[in-house]
């Protein structure tokens, strides 16, 4: 599997790039300082599928940094890695896109813990993020979704719009917008960013 690491600090780069090849040694590192050279590092590898990126870029600057990179490409799960944590940032980052946010801040077991959550197919978003924002209340329990449901809310995660969701997993739209509505309800939600908030609070594992 590969990463791409997009910082503009080298030396922030190299660290991190160290912390994931020493817990996860079959994990190859690609590294980015720029929007123009993550574009570029996507377009060269199109086995890709997760990147971690700082919203601080010498030629991109907050959430338009996430939304460029959707734009370039579908099959690049974006997970935000920010010095910000502020709860305004993390909505933003995923409002705009981001399937989870990692505080820079974060001590090095947080943030081993993080990337192995992203890794593993959950979403990781600071926990005061979670407290904040998340509408959820009251009962942490499982959620009863069925495995098409799970497969909806694992692309809507990964900032898939509904047309892109419907031609991969070979389903209408309206049965798209269906699946939606049934996971919404039984999440608790309102909105996609909601959804994603909840997927990080329940510890959702949506991947394979």
């Amino acid at each position: 599997m590969q990463i791409l690491l997009i910082d503009d600090h080298s030396l922030f780069r190299d660290a991190l790039a160290f912390l994931i090849s020493h817990r996860f040694p079959d994990i190859c590192v690609l590294h980015a300082g720029s929007l123009g050279e993550a574009q570029r590092t996507i377009a060269a590898e199109p086995a890709l599928r997760l990147a971690l990126v700082d919203l601080s870029l010498p030629d991109s600057e907050g959430t338009d940094t996430v939304r460029a990179l959707k734009a370039a490409t579908e099959q690049v799960t974006l997970v935000v890695i920010s010095a910000d944590e502020r709860p305004e940032t993390v909505l933003a980052a995923i409002d705009a896109g981001a399937a989870g946010f990692i505080p820079k801040t974060a001590r090095k077991a947080v943030l081993e813990d993080a990337v192995e959550t992203v890794l593993d197919g959950r979403v990781f978003v600071p926990q005061q993020a979670i407290t904040d924002l998340s509408p959820l209340q009251g009962d942490d329990g499982p959620v009863d979704l069925s495995p098409r449901q799970r497969d909806v809310l694992r692309l809507l995660i990964e900032g898939k719009p509904n047309k892109t969701i419907s031609r991969e997993l070979e389903l209408s739209e309206s049965t798209v917008k269906t699946h939606l509505a049934a996971i919404f309800r039984k999440l608790d939600v309102e909105s996609r960013t909601q959804a994603v908030l909840a997927a990080a609070r329940l510890g959702l594992r949506l991947a394979g």
